[in-house]
């Protein structure tokens, strides 16, 4: 039987590579499917935790994840020799920008090396993580072929860029429509294949490069439009208008219009770091992204604006930040979830610090907060702790928070995500 009727008829073997907010729930979704699954990754406890049916992502219910690994469809391991299990494989891990904003495929190379010992002739390797455009050719395939197996014929190399939201109750996994693009026809149809048995809708694309863009026009879409709401509402606030109440308003519109809001900035792995892996590509082909490099510019200051704007609401208040006690409620990127990648709060947190502030948080997702390598301290919303601080930031709006007993006990409000837009009065302060 031949590597398409294996994907077809669900008998095939399949592996994921990462086993974080990505690669778990795909893990996960191909097991539901029939396949037997193992799942990748360097990190022992990861490992430790999916062979004990225990979830560490949020999205994925532990009792799911414990029924699979009891039924002996998923299990997890760090010996990459076993890979040479699998006819199917998915490469789900990080890709970060070094300091001077870059692109840092040291986590993808790291997979490839690890996976290509293994390799056997008819399987297919796909890659998820995000990047620019050419990195599956460029820099995986010479990898992947350095044992001989020739992609097209041997080996079938796609990309797939993941679309994960964390925390959206509606598009998860399985049900958002999957992009394709393989680097030979053969590739895209075998990947096509392998993705059909689990996910509900395939988009196939013609090429690696055009998948991989794909990604990028989705993130830049956002981090772009994020930044014109971002720079309204600088002037908005300016000329003493309510962009939120103009937002609301906009989003009447039937046809032509697109909500996007303003915020303390970007958080997230994608939105904040994606566009400067194509800002960086691009100057391959003497091409500046200036609209892109402008967004991020905008997106970047957003921190920088909310310290100021405390400060200015302090003042009101015949205070300065210096020595004041300041209290972030929600310091995850998003609400309703605990991921503190790229997080706006980190660097508002830092700033204050850097201002002599005293900062403390409050969020009912997170455990612990580090920046710059010091523990924040954590308080409960007690009456007396909120009456205790000299101001609160609204860096989250977390649905698990009683707001109206924040506005009652705390003596300064500046809410970033106008969460308390039915509170009125001197000591709640919109962005």
């Amino acid at each position: 039987m031949g590597l398409l009727e294996r994907f077809e008829d669900g008998s095939a073997p399949l592996g994921v590579v990462g086993l974080g907010y990505v690669g778990l729930p795909l893990a996960v979704e191909m097991a539901k499917a029939g396949h037997h699954v193992i799942g990748f990754d360097i990190s022992d406890e990861k490992v430790a935790h999916v062979n004990a049916g225990e979830s560490y992502i949020p999205d994925v219910p532990a009792a799911e994840l414990a029924a699979l690994v009891k039924a002996g469809t998923i299990e997890a391991t760090t010996d990459f020799q076993r890979a040479r299990e699998v006819d199917g494989l998915v490469v789900c891990v990080p890709t970060p920008l070094n300091r001077m904003k870059e692109p840092d495929t040291s986590f993808m190379e790291a997979a490839a090396h690890s996976i290509a010992p293994y390799l056997h002739p008819d399987m297919l390797v796909t890659l998820e993580s995000t990047t620019y455009p050419g990195t599956t050719e460029e820099i995986i395939q010479p990898i992947l072929e350095a044992g001989g197996l020739k992609v097209g014929t041997d080996l079938f190399l796609a990309f797939s860029p993941e679309r994960v939201d964390p925390g959206n109750p509606v598009y998860q996994t399985r049900n958002t429509p999957k992009v394709v693009g393989g680097v030979t026809p053969r590739c895209t149809q075998h990947a096509v294949a392998m993705y059909s048995g689990f996910i509900d809708h395939i988009v196939p694309v013609t090429s690696t490069r055009a998948a991989e863009m794909t990604k990028l026009l989705e993130n830049i879409f956002r981090c772009v439009n994020i930044a014109l709401m971002n720079e309204l509402l600088q002037v908005s606030e300016r000329m003493g208008i309510n962009i939120w109440e103009v937002v609301d308003a906009a989003k009447t519109k039937p046809f032509g219009f697109m909500p996007f809001y303003p915020g303390p900035g970007l958080g997230g792995h994608c939105i904040p770091i994606d566009p400067f892996y194509l800002s960086w590509k691009a100057r391959e082909y003497d091409f500046h992204t200036e609209f892109i490099e402008l967004a991020g510019k905008v997106n970047e200051n957003m921190p920088y604006y909310v310290v100021k704007r405390l400060m200015e609401s302090l003042n009101t208040h015949h205070k300065s930040l210096a020595g004041s006690r300041v209290l972030l409620l929600g310091v995850a990127y998003k609400a309703d979830i605990d991921d503190m990648r790229e997080s706006p709060a980190i660097r508002i947190a830092e700033l204050m610090l850097d201002r002599s502030a005293e900062v403390l948080y409050h969020d009912p997702w997170v455990p612990s907060f580090l920046v710059r390598g010091s523990e924040i301290p954590h308080v409960e919303l007690t009456e007396e702790a909120l009456a205790g601080v000299d101001a609160v930031v609204v860096v989250t709006d977390h649905s698990n928070v009683d707001y109206h007993a924040v506005v009652r006990a705390a003596p300064l409000i500046l809410d970033t995500r106008n969460v308390l837009k039915g509170f009125d009065g001197s000591k709640v302060v919109r962005l």
